[in-house]
């Protein structure tokens, strides 16, 4: 190159620039790999506070309060919102008239399993079945869910091929769509991303839900994980209600209220209006006489 300058070899000379600076490469893949990241348009919140949050309250919540907690969430434009749980397979005939969609709720962890439902794994694929028999012929659709998806109080570390295969059996057998959960909040996105890539290879990433606790602040950080892998469907409790009760520090579900504020502020469509979730809030922990785990709820003064 005769005489050109230094610097104007390094700008003809991508190789010459790797050499000189090591760094460079590494960064030129880090941000070609985020600019890769896309979003969906739109996410559907199952909120599960009537349910899951409220069954984990010690005291009975009347059921009063229940159904006024559910009239607020419906005035929100959330389209799902869970209502009650029954133990027993014997109920769903009994509620069929009644029920527009049913759940099952299996573990990837064998000794939770035991512990939760107080069956094996493969005993509690057997139950589900009726489960999902019983709701077909009456037509109402059947939406699984795996527990222990990212670590057991139990067991501790869940292989991600365990969660795959409970959740492959679950969706062969009629589940519509497989909640996966992090029932005591210890995943990370690294751990998210290892378990759905090993659960995508089997079922259908349409057919895949995320269900996060936010026991160690991993919450949101593991939904932007599973939405960025193409997980549209997000489960959430209102004031983020819940818990595990055999988890022992184990925190509630992530609020609804952090995960709407944080997919309108990276411009995804929920079709649900944060300041009524918050109101809902505001009525239920007010109701129950406890704050609520909603930062954008103390952000904003809610709750005090």
């Amino acid at each position: 190159m005769g005489n050109v300058p230094t610097a104007v070899k390094h700008c003809l000379s991508y190789e010459q620039l790797i050499q000189d600076y090591p760094w460079l490469k590494r960064w030129l893949l880090e941000e070609k790999t985020v600019s890769r990241h896309e979003y969906p348009e739109f996410v559907r919140i199952v909120e599960v506070g009537p349910r899951d949050g409220l069954q984990n309250e010690k005291e009975i919540v009347p059921t009063g309060v229940k159904i006024q907690l559910i009239d607020m969430l419906s005035g929100t434009g959330l389209r799902v919102i869970e209502a009650t749980s029954f133990v027993s397979s014997k109920w769903v005939p009994q509620v069929a008239a009644g029920a527009t969609e049913v759940a099952v709720f299996g573990s990837a962890s064998e000794t939770f399993s035991k512990k939760n439902i107080n069956c094996s794994i493969d005993e509690s694929m057997l139950r589900f079945e009726e489960v999902i028999k019983a709701a077909k012929e009456r037509q109402i659709p059947v939406r699984g869910y795996v527990s222990c998806a990212l670590g057991c109080p139990l067991e501790g570390h869940i292989e991600p091929s365990k969660v795959c295969e409970v959740a492959k059996r679950l969706y062969e057998m009629g589940c519509y769509e497989i909640s996966l959960g992090d029932t005591i909040g210890v995943g990370t996105p690294g751990s998210m991303f290892k378990m759905l890539q090993s659960v995508m290879a089997e079922v259908p990433t349409s057919a895949l839900a995320v269900h996060c606790h936010d026991t160690y602040g991993q919450a949101l950080p593991n939904i932007l994980t599973a939405l960025q892998m193409g997980v549209c469907v997000v489960d959430s409790a209102v004031a983020g209600l819940g818990g595990c009760p055999y988890a022992q520090g184990s925190s509630g579900n992530v609020s609804t209220e952090d995960v709407l504020y944080m997919l309108h502020g990276v411009g995804i469509e929920t079709g649900v209006n944060l300041a009524k979730v918050l109101d809902a809030g505001d009525f239920i922990c007010e109701a129950l006489g406890r704050e609520t785990n909603s930062r954008v709820a103390r952000a904003r003064g809610r709750n005090l």
